[in-house]
Order: C-alpha cells, then structure tokens, then sequence
C-alpha cells in the first residue's frame, strides 16, 4: 500500500493543478518550511507585504486568507492535500492578489502538495527532529525537507532565492543546490526593528521573515513598519491579558528546542507550565526530552492530555514522567481542569505557560473522536469563572 501513496498523491496534485489552470505561475510564491517558527513567519511575511500595498494569499497552520479575508484553519493540517491549495491560490487570482505566502511541510512535500507550485523564495527556518515515525527516520524526514528546496531548484520563475539559518547544522543540505540566489540569516544578526514579540526565537523570525520581504522587492522602511505594528499570531507565544497579576501565554512548542525558547522567551520568575505529548502514535522519543526542559524551567508541573488518538493517554503521561523525580510533577487528564488548576495555583508575578496545542481546533481522541478545543478561549472562560467566584 504504501507504494501506492506516491502515485496517488502525485496524480491528485497535477489534476487539482490542471482543474485550476496552474494558477502559482501568475504569482510571487514565497514558501516557508522547517521545523520550528514556519507560522509565525508565514505571518510576518504576510503582513509586510499588506504593509506594501500587496493583496497576498495566506496558507498555513493558523489560518487561510486571500486578501483581507481570513479564516481561521480547522483542518488540524498545516498544508492541506487533494487539490485545496490549488483551489485557494485561483481564489486568490481571480480576486487580483498578486503574492502568496504558504507553509510547506515534510508530510506535504511527502504527498506531493507542492507540485506544481513553482516558487520564487523558499524560507527554511530550521531543521531538528520531528515526525520520525511517519517518516521511518530522521534522514527522511530532512530529505522531505529538502525535496521542497529542489522544487525551487526546478522553479522556471526568476529571480529565485533561497534563504536559511546560518546557526543550523542542516544548512549545507540546502545550500548545494543550485539556486541563483542564497542567503543566510542569523539570530545573532544586527535587529535594526522595533517590535512587541518576545523571545530571541522571534527575534530571529523577525530576522528571516524581513529578508524573504526584501527579496521579493518590499523596502526596509515598509519592513519597519509593518514588524512594529505586528502583534503577533493566535496560539504562539499568546499573551492572555487577565486580572490575577500574573503572565499567562499559549503556545504550540512541539519539540524540546521550542519548549525551551518558549520558558525563555516568557522571562524570568517561577512558572506553572500546562503540557503534553503532541500527540499519540508518534514521536513517543521526544516526551522524556520535553519533560525534561519543563523540570528545568517549571516551578509547578502538570502533564495533561493532547491528542492521544488511539493510544492510552495514561500511558503518554508515563513516559513524560519516566525521567523526572517522584513528586516533581502532577497529572490531570481532564485539560480544561488542568488549565483552570494552573490558574488557580499561580501566585501573583507568576507566569502560566500552556502549551502543545496552540490553536489546534480539537483533540484527537481514539476511533477518530474529535472534542472542539481552543486553548485560549479555555483560558479566557476559566478566568472568567474564576473571577466570578471571587
């Protein structure tokens, strides 16, 4: 069977792209992929090129746009399969965008939704690793990765530019290959920009994201204003504004790397940190990791449920906890009721963290059980009843 997945995909990539007359061709095309901040600089991009003047079309995790209407993503898919992207980018055409900005993932790339989406710029942020067991290992996983950067290689559209992470160990990987323009970004990079996002991961998101603009002929006084304006996106790094005296942020972090640039980014001061596993039946590896990072930084754990899919959500929270001390964590299953635990534990000065989720419209239960879920809006309605009870 799974010699048939290629085909199959690759069939429904060229006829979505034939039905929808090859609409990427009357685009600039800018893809972001990597392993860590493709959202928040899908987004960034996105609003530089408003800044511009430009009407752009927007793909990615947190939301679809073409132009000024935008839609939150309730697929549970960063890049969406059977002919969705072709459709939206014809929207974006017939309605006179002229740029798009899309996420491009491993598993897309894997099923060939970027066929026939020929890029001007490709972004990649970073590579570390992530999806091990859809992919078998980590060498395929990057080779995913780097399917993406030969499809700008192929690209007939001109110029082409490829920008990546100076700081990453995989650059090399994207780098031999032969496209008229490279450039490379660092954390460490002069940070000519005023901006509200926190952390030094943002920092180099600003970084990557002002370089793709300028590649595709944006300003740097347009950058400017637009990354000073920028107040960040829904579910990463999002601040929930509350009256208990404390910091309280939602955030995806999905690896080890991202929880800890997370902890950082919030600052100091002791933390009560919400968090699971990033789902069940997959990258069982990474949970003793995470859990790890959470003791470092967390005053106050507690392990609760994701999207366990068929595995027993019980048994994730073991093998979170199999590395961390006896007495050093808790777990709640329910994660409404470990969300409103950690508000209600929180001293003042204190900073919640909850993390995982980000803006996941649902959690994945077994048999394909699908619960309606947003972090944030929890938040907000258990500090509402809180504030009630007072």
């Amino acid at each position: 069977m799974k010699k048939l997945l290629s085909p199959y995909h690759y069939l429904w990539a060229l006829g979505a792209a034939l039905w929808y007359r090859f609409p990427a061709r009357k685009l600039v095309v800018i893809g972001v992929t990597g392993t860590k901040g493709k959202s928040t600089v899908v987004d960034l991009i996105a609003v530089i090129l408003a800044e511009a003047g430009k009407k752009s079309i927007v793909s990615g995790t947190v939301r679809f746009a073409v132009g000024e209407k935008s839609e939150r993503n309730m697929l549970k898919m960063s890049m969406p399969g059977k002919g969705y992207l072709q459709k939206l980018l014809r929207k974006g055409v017939t309605e006179g965008c002229t740029h798009a900005v899309i996420e491009m993932t491993s598993e897309g790339a894997r099923q060939h939704r970027n066929r026939f989406i020929p890029l001007d710029v490709l972004v990649v942020t970073n590579i570390a690793p992530e999806h091990i067991e859809s992919h078998g290992s980590y060498e395929k996983y990057l080779a995913s990765k780097v399917k993406i950067a030969r499809a700008l290689e192929s690209s007939q559209k001109e110029p082409r530019t490829l920008i990546v992470n100076r700081d990453d160990k995989e650059k090399n990987a994207f780098l031999t290959l032969s496209v008229p323009q490279k450039i490379e970004v660092s954390v460490h990079d002069p940070f000519p920009y005023s901006t509200k996002l926190p952390g030094e991961m943002n920092r180099f998101n600003i970084l990557i994201a002002a370089a793709a603009a300028r590649a595709v002929g944006i300003s740097e006084e347009t950058i400017a204003q637009a990354i000073a304006k920028f107040q960040g996106v829904r579910g990463r790094m999002e601040s929930i504004e509350n009256n208990r005296n404390i910091t309280i942020y939602v955030d995806y972090a999905h690896t080890a790397d991202s929880l800890r640039a997370a902890y950082e980014a919030a600052g100091a001061g002791p933390k009560v940190c919400v968090l699971g596993s990033c789902g069940g039946g997959r990258d069982a590896w990474k949970r003793p990791l995470m859990a790890q990072v959470a003791h470092e930084y967390c005053e106050k754990i507690i392990f609760t449920n994701e999207d366990p899919y068929d595995e027993d959500p019980e048994a994730i929270i073991r093998d979170m906890s199999s590395a961390l001390p006896e007495g050093s964590f808790r777990s709640i299953l329910d994660r409404r009721e470990a969300i409103r635990t950690a508000l209600t534990e929180a001293g003042q000065g204190s900073t919640v963290m909850i993390t995982g989720k980000g803006t996941d419209p649902c959690i994945c239960g077994s048999r394909g059980s699908q619960t309606p879920w947003d972090d944030a809006t929890v938040v907000r309605e258990e500090l509402h009843a809180l504030e009630n009870r007072a």
